[in-house]
């Protein structure tokens, strides 16, 4: 999978994500090879989006929302997160009933 890149000795995860604001529920699953697709409730409007998928990503992982920002695509729906974090284990992350094909 090339959604993340993880690099233990420095202890940084780096995700590569496709973004949906405004979704009735919210949810993380993979989106292709190369993207996760993570739903959020809030509505793009005055960064609230960039902030639920941080809290959300946070949430998954178990690390303080501090420890997630997005580093790329502020204003895209493609964007690259970076999470400190220890150990990172990719089915974790997504939702449990995800079959791996949404798109």
């Amino acid at each position: 999978m090339s959604w993340y890149r993880y690099d233990a000795a420095r202890g940084l995860l780096t995700l590569t994500v496709h973004a949906q604001p405004g979704a009735k529920k919210p949810g993380i699953a993979p989106h292709g090879e190369d993207a996760l697709k993570v739903r959020i409730n809030a509505p793009a409007i005055e960064g609230r989006a960039n902030a639920a998928l941080c809290e959300l990503i946070a949430q998954r992982l178990g690390v303080a929302k501090s420890a997630v920002q997005v580093l790329r695509g502020d204003s895209g729906r493609r964007k690259i997160v970076e999470v400190r974090i220890a150990a990172f284990d990719p089915v974790a992350l997504c939702d449990a009933a995800s079959d791996g094909n949404s798109k």
